[in-house]
This record gives structure tokens, sequence and C-alpha cells, in this order.
């Protein structure tokens, strides 16, 4: 059974500010599908949440939305908190692969599409980057994916959240996710162990006293991406 965590009572042990930040030229649109074209040698830097021992892992997919924009963001939703697991946490759009789902792209896309109305014509799939085991039990599959607003969505994209999954909709900077200066790390025990993991938390510059904390697997899949991209 996977435990409540309320990583907001965890230790912390400082960010990582010493690491630069990704060059802003490997951030747009064309560094970015290049990097997935032709990607370089490099090592996840986010540990899986082995902390607590799944006997089977389900496999499952999230969908990495980067909204093709003056500043590229990327695409997050606030879970709603009277789910089973990881209720009110940040997270990527997906779920867990279903039997028609051919693989775990079709799964990304399907879940985006059923969480907050995406249509997954609009996505180019990018690639994916490296499986990351949840201590909920998932072995999730991050799918990489560009998204062009319309003209009428410079400001924010014209979604439809599932109201039963999906609390809030809302973008990052790139930019700031890629800086590992934001990337504080914490620890805390479990059962006897003890577990260690990144926090990015963000408050948009219009609601400085709203703070987005993206934290556990969703913070470590980020953490990742900047290792791929700064490689």
């Amino acid at each position: 059974m996977a435990l409540k965590i309320d990583p907001h009572l965890a230790e912390r042990l400082g960010s990582d500010g010493h690491l630069p930040p990704v060059p802003l030229e490997r951030l747009t649109r064309e560094a970015l599908i290049q990097r997935f074209a032709a990607p370089p040698p490099w090592q996840t830097d986010a540990d899986n949440e082995l902390w607590i021992r799944a006997k089977e892992f389900v496999p499952a997919s999230v969908l990495v939305p980067l909204v093709m924009r003056d500043q590229v963001s990327v695409l997050l939703t606030q879970r709603t908190a009277h789910l089973s697991k990881h209720a009110g946490q940040i997270s990527f759009p997906g779920g867990r692969q279903e039997p028609t789902d051919p693989d775990p792209v079709a799964t990304a896309l399907r879940e985006a599409q059923e969480e907050v109305g995406l249509d997954p014509a609009r996505v180019r799939v990018l690639g994916t980057l490296p499986t990351y085991a949840t201590g909920t039990g998932f072995m999730v599959t991050p799918v990489v994916g560009l998204i062009d607003p319309l003209e009428d969505e410079m400001q924010r994209l014209k979604l439809q959240a599932d109201a039963n999954e999906v609390a809030d909709i809302f973008e990052v900077p790139l930019p700031f996710l890629m800086n590992p200066q934001f990337h504080h790390r914490h620890a805390l025990d479990v059962s006897g162990a003890r577990f260690e993991f990144f926090s990015m938390p963000w408050r948009p510059p219009h609601e400085q006293d709203r703070e987005y904390f993206i934290w556990g697997a969703t913070a470590a899949m980020l953490r990742n991406f900047y290792r791929f991209l700064s490689a």
C-alpha cells in the first residue's frame, strides 16, 4: 500500500545552483527536435522510487507537453484532492496503459486527451525519456511532444479538464525548470529507509501568493529531462 507523504515536512538539503542551466539555444523548436533525433550519451540523475517495493509494476505513460511560445513552456496539471493516488499533486497528463494501447506513446496521447481534452493530432511527438518507477507501483514512460498554440491561445491553451481527475491546468516556463538553481533536494525517512527527492516550486508572476509544489515523480522526470538536454 502506498504511504501518504507530506513533502513539506521533509528535510531540505539545499538546491543545485552550482550546476549550469540548459543554454537557451537548446530550448528552441529546432534544437529540441535535433536533440531527440540524435541524442548524445547521457545518464539519468533521479533514482526510481524504490522505497516501496512493488511486486509488479503497472505500465503507464505521461505526456511531457512543450508549448511552443516565444518562451517554451511545459503544460502541467494539478490533480483533484479526492483521488486515491497522487491526490492534489502536480503531474503531467497521463495514466496506466490500456490493453488497446499499441505502445507507450499511444497511452500518453490517449490519457492527455481524456484528462485535459488535448487532441492527439496537435502533438508532434519527439521521443521518450527513460522509464521511471514510482512508489505507487507504476513504471512510467515520459513521452515528450511539441504543441503549437492557436491564434486565440496566446495566453492559455483552450483545453477541457476532466473534473474528476484534474483540478487545474497551467504552464511553467521551460527555462525555469531546466535551471538547477530551482531544483531543491529533500530527504525523509520512509519505513526505516532514507528517501531523497527533488522539488521545483513554481510561483506564477501574476500570482505570487500561489505556489505549485512540483515534486516526486514529476520533478524527477523533469530533472532527467534536464540531464538529457544539458548532456
